[in-house]
């Protein structure tokens, strides 16, 4: 039997700790401060992200060389026969569709994972593979399930400021002034590959109230109804909010009546578009014993 490991992106969550005490490679993503490469829990913490965030130096997101990618790739392979790659999901970033390309030359070896996954829904995909891996599936066998398990996940997302989705261009300046005036906090949503509106509320308690709705109508619509709750996994993150997280995380035990709901800060990739003080409640379905 092959010897199938996991890597993945930072964007998974998963930091280099975690990662080593999980046997799981992260590839950690590089963003771009000034004129300088800073690379996501190596040269910066979450703390120190948002504080430079918060500055006036513009901070943007970059992909991973090819040769970071590749290097990654051969040192595992000398450890292991297969590679599973679950990257951020190809439609917030062409990080995956670049390894896709690079995998190319490895003769099957590394499967890169396109089922449209970020933060804790991607992080649920690692600990997907790694039990597959477990069970004795090929690294060509876990990709094909995950990826035709790609729309098994919702997530939703409140925003505590239009600023950063003014200064990326996603809306104008008009729009962003007017909502900042009637402090409005936009919920977003991702099924699938793209970040897309969702809904708007007047106030944070209001925008848990939709949110939770949205996840109630989705897990009776798409995820099997409240009698299949054990199969689902309920995930809550967050941008620099973490006292409201951990609320959120009660309520969520509380509606859906479940024991366990995972929680992690937000993709830094995501909350550079987003900002600090952003909330969101996530859920994917648990794969078939």
């Amino acid at each position: 039997m092959s010897k199938v490991l996991v890597m993945t992106d930072s964007n998974s969550g998963i930091t280099q700790d975690e990662g080593l005490s999980m046997g799981v490679k992260v590839l950690p993503m590089p963003f771009l401060i000034g004129d300088e490469t800073f690379f996501e829990d190596i040269d910066f913490t979450q703390e120190e992200f948002y504080r430079k965030l918060g500055g006036e130096g513009e901070v943007s997101t970059s992909q991973p060389s090819p040769e970071a990618v590749t290097s990654a790739w051969d040192e595992l392979l000398a450890k292991g026969d297969e590679i599973v790659y679950i990257p951020m999901s190809s439609g917030l970033s062409g990080s995956c569709q670049t390894a896709r390309m690079l995998a190319e030359d490895y003769d099957g070896r590394v499967q890169v994972v396109d089922n449209q996954r970020i933060s804790v829904t991607q992080r649920q995909s690692v600990l997907d593979a790694m039990e597959l891996a477990e069970r004795g599936w090929s690294a060509l066998q876990i990709r094909e399930y995950l990826e035709e398990m790609k729309m098994e996940s919702s997530i939703y997302i409140m925003l505590d400021t239009l600023k950063y989705l003014k200064k990326g261009g996603r809306i104008t300046p008009a729009a962003a002034a007017l909502g900042s005036a009637l402090r409005l906090k936009p919920v977003l949503q991702i099924q699938g590959e793209k970040l897309d509106a969702f809904t708007i509320a007047r106030t944070k308690k209001q925008g848990v109230s939709k949110m939770l709705a949205a996840m109630e109508d989705d897990i009776n619509r798409r995820f099997g109804g409240m009698e299949n709750i054990q199969n689902i996994h309920l995930e809550v993150a967050h941008t620099n909010n973490e006292e409201a997280a951990l609320e959120f995380v009660d309520l969520i035990k509380e509606k859906f009546g479940v024991e366990e709901v995972i929680m992690n800060p937000l993709s830094l990739s995501v909350s550079c578009h987003i900002g600090p003080g952003a909330l969101a409640i996530a859920c994917s379905r648990a794969i078939e014993e």
